[in-house]
């Protein structure tokens, strides 16, 4: 009997074995449920379409989906089940800053491997996680340059939800304004909770501070369910593009897909990428994305993209390594 038993243990070993888990750890509810489902979608149609093409070293790829819920501890915590009960390969998730702050320390505890694909602030590396969004200087510098050189603008108004993201790139900023000359009476800066959406009062602050005579632009970081009422009330009180333009760098095809967008002609935003990019990989990419998510409406967007590049830079790590061990992928 204990020989059965044996066998059979062993047998569901090998048939445990048979695929590789692949972690996707992004917010399916609570306020950044907006961005980041998407991006939980984004994961199964790239783990779907290398099944389609064998797999990954002879095995199915398996994705674990959990719900971190918006909640930054409990992003840890579902990080720390992943690695440890789920035992998956690698990691992709996380949107917000503090979200990877709160998952950095299990990464490097449990030595697994994070795919984080939003721009970020910077200021922090670790051979656990491979950052494939901007940096402050690949996003807000040359952001910043364009409203100074080609939109004449010559005062600012920093406006970013409150957490390490936009606190750390609004120090590099005001920091870049104030050595191009600005003065710091031409720089107001507001922070605003996750999910803010009274936003009356702000607005109207950012229009009396705009009718100083000087041209006027927003900077704007912030996250989130928050940009739908931020951009419905700056309609409402009439603030134009040509008036005061906006610049956002978290606000995508996704996030505008909620609001009238007919007052906000003329706002900007500043990606790595666009939907509209016109190159023959990125129509056949859209025509993945809508063929598995069987919707025409739906878009792609930055973070999307960051996927693609994480996703496939993991998959050729994982096949030149021979393993999905994280030393062996890290190298």
């Amino acid at each position: 009997m204990g020989i059965v038993v044996t066998l059979l243990t062993g047998a569901g070993a090998a048939v445990a074995e048979e695929t590789i888990k692949v972690g996707v750890l992004h917010s399916l509810s609570g306020t950044m449920a907006i961005s980041e489902t998407t991006l939980k979608d984004t994961m199964l149609m790239l783990i779907d379409e290398q099944n389609k093409k064998g797999g990954l070293l002879g095995k199915k790829l398996e994705p674990v989906v959990v719900d971190p819920a918006s909640n930054w501890p409990l992003f840890a915590e579902k990080a720390r089940e992943l690695l440890t009960k789920d035992k998956v390969a690698a990691i992709f998730g996380c949107w917000t800053s503090v979200s990877r702050k709160s998952v950095l320390p299990v990464i490097e505890e449990l030595n697994g491997v994070l795919f984080y694909p939003v721009q970020y602030e910077g200021e922090e590396s670790s051979k656990n996680v491979f950052y494939t969004g901007a940096a402050p200087n690949q996003q807000a510098i040359p952001a910043v340059d364009y409203l100074m050189n080609d939109l004449k603008a010559e005062r600012w108004v920093l406006a970013g939800t409150d957490y390490v993201y936009p606190r750390t790139t609004n120090k590099i900023l005001e920091a870049y304004l104030k050595a191009k000359g600005v003065d710091e009476k031409d720089i107001m800066i507001n922070y605003t909770p996750f999910g803010h959406s009274d936003w009356q009062s702000i607005v109207a602050d950012i229009k009396k501070f705009g009718s100083a005579g000087k041209k006027t632009a927003v900077v704007s970081t912030i996250n989130g369910d928050a940009n739908i009422p931020f951009y419905k009330e700056l309609g409402n009180q009439g603030i134009s593009a040509e008036d005061i333009p906006v610049v956002a760098f978290s606000v995508g095809e996704e996030e505008l897909s909620g609001i009238d967008t007919k007052p906000l002609v003329g706002h900007l935003a500043a990606w790595n990428y666009f939907m509209s990019v016109d190159t023959t990989k990125n129509a056949a990419f859209i025509q993945q994305w809508k063929d598995y998510i069987k919707n025409p409406k739906r878009v792609t967007n930055d973070p999307m993209e960051a996927h693609y590049i994480g996703f496939n830079m993991w998959v050729k790590a994982v096949e030149k390594a021979g393993t999905t061990d994280p030393e062996a992928v890290q190298k």
